[in-house]
């Protein structure tokens, strides 16, 4: 039981350490990570339409 109650504690302990992200922070990466993957989207849709063109070039299509 003892080493039950100090695994609580020191989990206890270190809760209190974590600093949680405010609003902002949390809308900043957000919208952050949204961007970013409307970019590398978008990116990819235009390398594979450009991949696609060359491969019908190619085979005479």
């Amino acid at each position: 039981m003892g080493k039950i109650s100090t695994f609580i504690e020191n989990a206890r302990a270190e809760i209190h350490k974590v600093i949680f992200p405010t609003k902002i922070q949390v809308r900043q990466a957000f919208l952050a990570v949204i961007l970013v993957v409307t970019v590398i989207s978008i990116f990819l849709a235009l390398v594979d339409l450009l991949m696609g063109a060359i491969v019908k070039t190619a085979l005479g299509a």
